[in-house]
């Protein structure tokens, strides 16, 4: 494809997978563990998207700032317990499948940038059959996580495409910061954990409904070069 190709950055959780059961469960049961009430639902949907330690700490208390390792390690052996239920409930989202296998045949590159570890993101991808479409995976443990740049950056290092040829899919503020702050363009989706004018006014240049309308906004963001 040469100067040709273009890179399509996607969020995991709330964008093509929905975890928001096991993750609000794990997250209960993490406070729990530290006797600590569980967190409101909706709060940690907000912050579904961020490194855990950073999601942790937005959730807990000024005085509580000292538990968030141990409650993060507490959820990590939490959600291990919830993905292993035979009940475990984290679907992909309608028409993700076949928006990927769009943008595959159409030579789109594609990526993946996530707040979860590696070996979480390799369990979901593999437990759906997705590993096939993505040739850069892009996980918080081994950098800063958004809405820091850097992950999207080292997408772009290791499929050498710019930021002028690079668009991030995504349902949060987060994911709308982290490719603005890289000079990409930025798309996000109305189905996941945060509202969609917040999604525009953290960059979004649009908010899909569903996935059948995402390939062709793509392509109209990512036109060929002249």
């Amino acid at each position: 494809m040469g100067n040709s190709a273009k890179l399509v950055v996607f969020d995991l959780d709330g964008t093509l997978v929905d975890s928001q059961h096991g993750i609000v469960a794990a997250m209960a049961e993490a406070f729990a563990a530290q006797g600590l009430a569980a967190p409101d639902a909706k709060a940690v949907r907000q912050v579904v998207g961020l490194s855990l330690q950073d999601a942790v700490a937005r959730l807990v208390d000024e005085e509580q700032a000292s538990r968030v390792p141990a409650i993060a390690e507490g959820y990590k052996l939490a959600f291990v317990r919830e993905r292993s239920r035979t009940d475990h409930h984290e679907p992909l989202f309608p028409g993700a499948r076949e928006a990927l296998a769009i943008l595959g045949e159409a030579e789109y590159l594609l990526g993946i940038a996530t707040g979860k570890g590696r070996r979480g993101l390799d369990i979901t991808l593999e437990r759906h059959g997705l590993k096939e479409y993505f040739v850069t995976l892009q996980t918080a443990d081994i950098g800063p996580g958004k809405p820091d740049p850097a992950m999207l950056q080292r997408a772009m290092a290791e499929t050498g495409i710019g930021p002028e040829a690079t668009l991030v899919v995504g349902d949060t503020t987060f994911d709308m910061e982290m490719a603005v702050r890289a000079g990409a363009a930025a798309v996000g989706v109305d189905w996941g954990y945060h509202e969609a004018a917040a999604l525009r006014e953290s960059g979004a240049l649009d908010v899909v409904q569903t996935f059948d309308s995402l390939p062709m906004l793509i392509e109209e963001f990512l036109k060929p070069s002249p």
